[in-house]
């Protein structure tokens, strides 16, 4: 397109930004045409005409010009007339045009937009024409360091979750209270509050709370709230089930680290290798009582599907605690070159904590790889689309890229999943890791990689159906695993406090 334009317009004022998220040019490089230039105008005009002529219109019209891509220019002038271009396009066809822009960009690239780039870029849209989503706000508001947006209206937005990752994750205390701060700021421009995460299918606590203050005149007793919140999810008051949930929304639920990004790190989503994270903003022990509390309230209550979700999401979070800590044991075992240990580690993750981890998955409806396929293929006309959409499904949620450009970006703990990427990733580091104790060798990651991407390259194209039916007996599945982990769980609790050999670290992450 932007060939033909160029052929069209020889003199059009287009500008080539640079790649994006390790992207190369025949991915990302995306061509942009000077708003200033005339020909912005007019092609503007004539492609929000065809919106509103097909969809109508409600004014509001979303325009993201430098999300996550660099300006050509710092220049305030030119910054001003960029936002005043894109405004006249919109107003060229509606006069009562609002434009609505996330703020991210300013978040994302800080060295880029300082104050005077900022306030130059939403003062070319007249004040209360343009409205700014603060994406991101329940973590790094952007309106508290710009004076209120300089007088744009804002929306405060809870994003919470990047890349639709499962994992146990919250901010309470700043979700309670954040669009409150906001009301209450000097000069405040706020004029509503929103959600923006990238994937909305986890943690429905969070998302339930965030609705609902929409609803309120001041923050709620997240104590009472939790309680209630039990007592509405299933239908029913049960002590233990108040007990647990209190006790995740007071640590798990509660992350106050500043700034923190919720981006799943856990070993077990991620490429093996000696690098990885294993930090918790949580204490561990909260979320093992809060699991043993599930269970103990599990036979009355396993008719209810919100229960049967939650017990599965629970388990799933402790296997994946559990996980990190596994993998350490691993690493401390190459470290010291104890053959024994990491057989023993390695055997245990890879041959029993992952095939229990994908049967218990795939025994609830909410947590199928197979349904996520079947959607993807459902949208095709035909079978050669059906096997390409399959194909893009697959690489969405593992290598996202055809070389692994943001991989694992979208990580998900699915049945079928666990089974044939996760599991088998970690079986190959465990290998290699025999093979180079074996041999007197070093662990080299960049050969580990070449091999591992085979691996998640083979996913993508196996062929493979897979179940877009439950199977197997949620209750029965997570019981076994709870008779096998929880007392290990708690071992390792028991080392950490007293100090023993195995460190807090390696103990737990």
């Amino acid at each position: 397109m932007c060939f033909l334009c160029f052929r069209l317009y020889p003199k059009a004022n287009v500008t080539r930004l640079g790649p994006w998220a390790h992207f190369n040019c025949s991915f990302s490089c995306s061509f942009i045409l000077d708003p200033r230039d005339p020909l912005f105008l007019q092609i503007g005009a004539l492609y929000l005409s065809q919106v509103v002529k097909l969809f109508g219109t409600d004014h509001i019209y979303n325009t993201d010009t430098f999300n996550e891509m660099t300006p050509p220019s710092s220049d305030p002038d030119y910054l001003s007339a960029i936002s005043r271009s894109v405004f006249a396009s919109m107003t060229a066809v509606d006069p009562d045009a609002v434009w609505l822009m996330q703020g991210w960009l300013f978040f994302s690239d800080p060295n880029f937009w300082k104050p005077v780039q900022i306030q130059s870029l939403l003062h070319g849209v007249p004040l209360g024409r343009m409205i700014v989503l603060d994406l991101f706000a329940e973590a790094d508001p952007v309106f508290t360091y710009t004076e209120s947006f300089y007088g744009q209206p804002f929306i405060w937005c809870m994003l919470h979750n990047f890349g639709g990752n499962n994992g146990f994750f919250g901010t309470v205390e700043s979700i309670n209270s954040g669009p409150f701060k906001a009301q209450n700021f000097p000069n405040s421009t706020l004029v509503g509050i929103g959600l923006t995460p990238e994937g909305i299918e986890q943690n429905p606590v969070i998302y339930e709370l965030m609705s609902e203050l929409a609803w309120r005149k001041e923050p709620v007793n997240l104590a009472k709230w939790v309680s209630l919140y039990a007592v509405r999810r299933y239908g029913g008051m049960h002590d233990s089930l108040t007990a647990a949930w209190k006790l995740l929304f007071s640590s798990v639920y509660n992350c106050t680290v500043p700034h923190y990004v919720n981006h799943n790190h856990s070993p077990l989503v991620r490429r093996p290798s000696f690098r990885l994270r294993t930090d918790l903003w949580y204490d561990p022990a909260d979320l093992f009582e809060a699991w043993k509390l599930f269970m103990e309230a599990a036979p009355s209550f396993m008719s209810k599907e919100t229960f049967q979700y939650d017990l599965v999401d629970v388990t799933r979070q402790v296997l994946q605690v559990l996980t990190a800590s596994f993998y350490q044991d691993i690493a401390d075992a190459f470290g010291n070159k104890k053959m024994a240990e990491l057989l023993t580690a390695g055997g245990v993750l890879v041959y029993d904590l992952f095939p229990e981890l994908d049967r218990l998955l795939s025994s609830n409806q909410n947590f199928l790889l197979g349904t996520w396929l079947e959607r993807a293929q459902s949208k095709a006309l035909n079978e050669k689309e059906a096997q390409l959409y399959d194909m893009n499904a697959r690489n969405q949620i593992t290598l996202w890229g055809p070389s692994g450009e943001i991989l694992d970006y979208a990580n998900k703990e699915w049945g079928g999943l666990i089974e044939d990427y996760y599991a088998q990733r970690w079986g190959l580091f465990v290998q290699t890791l025999v093979e180079c104790l074996d041999h007197g060798l070093p662990f080299n990651q960049s050969s580990f990689n070449q091999a591992v991407f085979q691996i998640e390259k083979g996913f993508i194209y196996n062929g493979r159906k897979y179940p877009t039916k439950p199977q197997g007996d949620t209750y029965e599945i997570a019981y076994r695993i709870f008779l096998k982990y929880y007392p290990q769980a708690m071992k390792r609790l028991l080392q950490t406090v007293k100090g023993s050999p195995s460190s807090p670290s390696s103990a737990f992450p």
